[in-house]
């Protein structure tokens, strides 16, 4: 059904439809509205069999995720920024036991210091965690995302997040096509729990492994990793077939046919670079984008045929490691090794900084004529910089 809706309404809608079992909620902004729009429906009896819980942290609410999942119910959370590294011991256990956790990650800034608007770097910082990481471009795609979401998480018998944009998405009202339960009942199978505790046939889990085991569990859950990367697809291509739109996947190309310089970008940015290479290339540059929806696993064979023929990929990043540099650039060169593709990496948008077209024109012209650093962070005040350097040196 299509509505012009709040984008954190329509993900609390869409999870409802796919009926969990347990939802554990600790609010912290900017995905309050998703568990308060939950915990209504739960409340007037639209969500029917789902156990409502609320706990006094984030923590406690990846440790709750963890035990209804244990049990073979369908579960899910949300968290944000400080959230999701409060509850950060819990995430790994979750994705150590293979628990088909959905968890929404409402993007905003990590402090110190204090700052709640958006980025990258809450989600960025867990890239290890085992969890599988997909990046809504748009409210419509943190829906079907979510969706499908459930699927994989259950196929695969591992736990994945749905990062969207804090206040970008969440907070932001569009026309959202929000299928109904039916629809998703039909798409989304019942689920069969690959593990489960039953009193009447106990075993324990998350037992203690010594050295002689622990590099073969490490091993088995990479595998399942990168064999969720064919599922992730597989999912995509299914929802299209149910539901007659492309959404999800590992990554989607734009305008990239015969283009020299490439952008690549993860989240609500992309709708923006879209404008930006369209004028662009009325201008006569032979520019174009791929959107990477996919980032764990990362779709390291499917980036390289979308780069193929490029003379250089630029990749704009609202996180960044410090002292380091880029971080999906990391993937990205890896992914584009001995192809003699030149990459440059922008860092944009921190702690909610606007990103303006006029901003992203001026700093792509000059890297299609390659005349940009290796690393740039877009509209840095070096003045200010340089002021501030200047002083604590002088005070060492």
């Amino acid at each position: 059904m299509l509505r012009q809706v709040e984008g954190s309404k329509a993900v609390a809608d869409a999870v409802a439809a796919c009926s969990p079992e347990v939802i554990c909620a600790y609010p912290i902004s900017p995905q309050t509205h998703i568990v308060e729009g939950l915990s209504a429906l739960v409340k007037d009896g639209s969500l029917k069999n789902c156990e409502f819980i609320n706990v006094e942290s984030e923590f406690a609410a990846m440790s709750v995720a963890i035990g209804a999942s244990a049990t073979g119910a369908r579960t899910y959370t949300a968290t944000a920024s400080q959230g999701l590294l409060y509850m950060v011991e819990a995430v790994y256990n979750a994705s150590g036991l293979g628990l088909p956790i959905v968890m929404t990650v409402a993007n905003r800034a990590i402090g110190g210091p204090i700052n709640i608007w958006n980025d990258h770097s809450d989600s960025m910082s867990q890239r290890d965690c085992g969890w599988l990481q997909l990046y809504a471009e748009n409210n419509q795609e943190a829906v079907d995302l979510h969706i499908q979401a459930f699927r994989i998480a259950e196929e695969m018998s591992i736990p994945v997040m749905v990062c969207m944009d804090g206040f970008i998405l969440t907070h932001a009202y569009e026309q959202v096509d929000i299928p109904t339960r039916e629809e998703v009942e039909a798409f989304l199978p019942p689920f069969t729990p690959r593990q489960h505790l039953d009193p009447a046939d106990p075993v324990s889990i998350g037992a203690m492994v010594g050295p002689e085991s622990f590099t073969e569990v490490k091993y088995l859950a990479h595998q399942r990793m990168i064999d969720s990367l064919r599922k992730v697809q597989e999912v995509a291509d299914d929802f299209e077939r149910h539901f007659g739109r492309k959404t999800g996947g590992q990554l989607r190309s734009y305008r990239t046919e015969g283009a020299d310089t490439i952008v690549l970008a993860l989240g609500s940015i992309i709708g923006t670079l879209k404008d930006v290479v369209d004028e662009l290339q009325l201008d006569g540059h032979s520019i174009g984008l791929v959107g990477l929806t996919s980032f764990r696993p990362f779709p390291f064979h499917a980036l390289a045929e979308a780069l193929k023929g490029a003379k250089r990929v630029v990749i704009l990043e609202k996180a960044f490691s410090t002292g380091t540099g880029g971080i999906v650039t990391s993937d990205v060169v890896r992914a584009i090794e001995g192809m003699g593709i030149k990459d440059f990496t922008v860092i944009a948008g921190l702690g909610g900084r606007p990103i303006t077209i006029a901003s992203l024109r001026e700093y792509l012209t000059n890297a299609m004529q390659e005349n940009v650093e290796r690393l740039t962070f877009l509209d840095l005040e070096t003045e200010t910089i340089e002021k501030e350097l200047s002083k604590e040196r002088a005070l060492r």
